[in-house]
């Protein structure tokens, strides 16, 4: 199965990120992927944190859904609507949510943001808690190839990456792709990016897929990039560095299976 992660820019307003994302999802298309992968915060990286709370949406309707059901549809694709700002009934409180759609339109599964990024190293401060609610539960679904096989895959968003069991509830219930949809800083991803995805590729035997922002944005935020797949022996398939980009890798069921019966690990398992 081939998959693409969308790698954006993404600017101070949603129409512009509408319209980008609309062209990346089309060359993803063009280019035979299955589905496709937007990154966190596709629709929108404002100004100010709350600048996210006046384009929430309430869940099931509204313009970027509409937007993304549309396109899911328009293109035969499975879309995973990278993160946007879902409604919690607390004015001052959205869920950063990752939200799939099927080819036909139909949204089939939710994932909220469990992990809620902070950092500060005197120069660049963070806390997403001032403005999101974090979600409680991991999130899994069923993607049925063209080919006939079929995936199960975990969804997460940028800061899970750095919590190992998550990824490990996922293995127990048999996920084959790990996806990440991120944000991630400069400073923290130059550190820490790939080497985190690799790991939870390794340590789950599961492809990882994760598309990221990368670049300088309209807001003055400089974001990491690197969007890319790993397979699950931690070989990085298919990465761009900075920049829009579409990046396109195919998952293999057979060399899934075989990595899994050479380094049978995840039955090794006893904690």
């Amino acid at each position: 199965m081939k998959v693409a992660a969308l790698q954006m820019v993404s600017a101070t307003t949603v129409e512009a990120n509408l319209a980008r994302a609309c062209q990346l999802l089309a060359q993803a298309a063009e280019a035979g992927a299955e589905l496709a992968v937007l990154p966190e915060y596709f629709c929108l990286l404002g100004r100010r944190d709350t600048d996210k709370l006046a384009v929430q949406e309430a869940p099931g309707q509204g313009p970027i859904q509409d937007f993304l059901a549309r396109q899911a549809r328009t293109l035969g694709l499975w879309i995973v609507g990278g993160t946007l700002p879902l409604s919690t009934g607390q004015p001052e409180r959205v869920r950063n949510s990752s939200l799939v759609w099927s080819p036909t339109g139909e949204q089939v599964a939710r994932y909220d943001k469990i992990h809620l990024f902070c950092f500060d190293n005197g120069r660049e401060r963070y806390d997403e808690s001032r403005v999101l609610e974090a979600g409680t539960e991991p999130v899994c679904f069923d993607l049925p190839s063209r080919d006939g096989s079929r995936w199960r895959i975990g969804l997460s968003v940028c800061y899970d990456l750095r919590f190992p069991e998550l990824y490990r509830a996922y293995a127990a219930q048999g996920a084959d792709l790990l996806l990440v949809p991120s944000a991630f800083t400069a400073t923290t991803g130059e550190a820490h990016w790939e080497l985190l995805l690799r790991a939870r590729a390794v340590e789950n035997l599961a492809y990882v897929l994760a598309p990221a922002q990368g670049g300088e944005h309209e807001n003055g935020r400089r974001t990491w990039g690197h969007s890319m797949l790993v397979n699950p022996w931690g070989q990085v398939m298919a990465c761009q560095p900075q920049g829009e980009g579409v990046v396109l890798g195919e998952l293999d069921r057979d060399s899934l299976a075989t990595w899994r019966q050479q380094l049978p690990a995840l039955g090794h398992r006893v904690l």
